[in-house]
C-alpha cells in the first residue's frame, strides 16, 4: 500500500472513535462553556448575564480555597506519585516472581473503586477505631494522635496519602513499559563506557524515558485538578470547606444550590486552569531539557 492509502485507511479507522469522543467530550465541554454565561437553574429560561458568574467565583473565598487545595493535590501527585512510581519501576522492572507479585500489589488500588478506597482510608483515620491512631498508641506516640479528617488545619493533607496510594500503580506500569523499551544495546554501551548505578540512571535511563515522565506529569496535573470522588466520599469538602476542591465546589454549586449556570462557569474555569498548569509545566520541562542539551553540546 502507498503512504497516502495507509493514511486514508488509518483516518477511516479512527473516524468512528473520534466522532464518539467528540460527541461525548467536546460537545458537552462547549455546551457547558456556553451556559457559563447564563443564570440558569436547570429548568426554565436561561438569562444571559455575561461574565457575572466568573466575577462572582473570583470574589468567592471558597473558590480560592478550593483552588489552593487543588494546588496541594497537584504538588502531592507530581512530587509523590511520579517519584515513588519511578523508583519502584526501577526496582521492579526485571520480572522475577517476587517483583511480579510486588507489581500486582502496588497496582491493586487501581482496580478498586474510589468509593472503596475512600471508605478504607476513613477507617484508617477514624479517631476511635482507626488503625493509625491505634499504632501511634502502641508506639508510645499518643501525643501524635489527631482528628485526621475533622481538623480543618490538617484535613487536606490527610487526603494526600490515599490520593498518592491509589494512583502510584498506574504510573508504575507506565514507567516499567518505558524502561523495558530501552534497547539492550544502550545498556551494553553504557556499561562499556563505565556508567553504572546512579551515573547510568541519571545519564542514560532518565533521558531515555523523559518523554514518558512528561506524559505522567501531565496526567498527574489533569487528574489532580478534576479530583472529586475520593474527597467527596471521605469529607464531602468539609470540615468548613477545608478540603473543598474545584470539582466539589462545582458539584455543590450545581446540584445542591441548583445554579447550573454558575456550575458551568466553574467547570470551564477548571479546564482553563488545567490547561494553564499543563502548559506551564511543559514549558518549564522543555526549557530545562533545552538548557541541558545546550550544556552537553558546549561540553562536547
Amino acid at each position: 500500500m502507498r503512504e497516502s492509502q495507509v493514511r486514508r485507511f488509518v483516518a477511516v479507522g479512527l473516524l468512528p472513535a473520534v466522532l464518539i469522543y467528540a460527541l461525548f467530550v467536546f460537545v458537552p465541554v462547549l455546551w457547558s462553556a456556553y451556559y457559563g454565561f447564563f443564570d440558569w437553574k436547570g429548568i426554565g429560561a436561561a438569562k444571559f448575564i455575561g461574565l457575572d458568574n466568573y466575577v462572582e467565583a473570583l470574589h468567592d473565598t471558597i473558590f480560592w480555597r478550593a483552588l489552593k487545595n487543588n494546588v496541594i493535590f497537584v504538588l502531592a501527585s507530581v512530587f509523590g506519585q511520579v517519584p515513588i512510581a519511578l523508583v519502584l519501576a526501577i526496582m521492579l522492572h526485571k520480572g522475577s516472581y517476587l517483583q511480579r507479585f510486588l507489581r500486582s500489589a502496588v497496582f491493586m488500588p487501581m482496580v478498586l473503586s474510589s468509593v472503596v478506597i475512600g471508605m478504607i482510608w476513613q477507617y484508617i483515620y477514624h479517631p476511635q477505631i482507626g488503625i493509625l491512631n491505634f499504632l501511634l498508641d502502641r508506639l508510645g506516640l499518643s501525643g501524635w494522635k489527631l482528628q485526621w479528617l475533622s481538623d480543618p488545619k490538617i484535613a487536606i493533607f490527610s487526603l494526600t496519602p490515599p490520593l498518592i496510594w491509589s494512583f502510584v500503580g498506574l504510573y508504575l506500569i507506565i514507567f516499567i513499559s518505558a524502561l523495558q523499551n530501552i534497547p539492550g544495546e544502550i545498556h551494553d554501551a553504557a556499561k562499556m563506557d563505565g556508567a553504572e548505578g546512579a551515573r547510568k540512571l541519571v545519564s542514560v535511563t532518565l533521558p531515555m524515558i523523559w518523554s514518558t515522565v512528561q506524559v505522567a506529569i501531565v496526567l498527574c496535573i489533569s487528574g489532580s485538578l478534576k479530583s472529586f470522588d475520593l474527597v467527596y466520599v471521605m469529607t464531602k469538602g468539609g470540615p468548613a470547606h477545608a478540603t473543598e476542591l474545584l470539582a466539589t465546589y462545582m458539584y455543590n454549586s450545581t446540584f445542591s444550590s441548583y445554579r447550573y449556570g454558575f456550575g458551568s462557569a466553574i467547570s470551564t474555569s477548571i479546564i482553563l486552569i488545567s490547561l494553564t498548569f499543563i502548559g506551564t509545566s511543559q514549558w518549564l520541562m522543555s526549557r530545562k531539557q533545552r538548557r541541558t542539551a545546550r550544556k552537553e553540546g558546549m561540553a562536547g
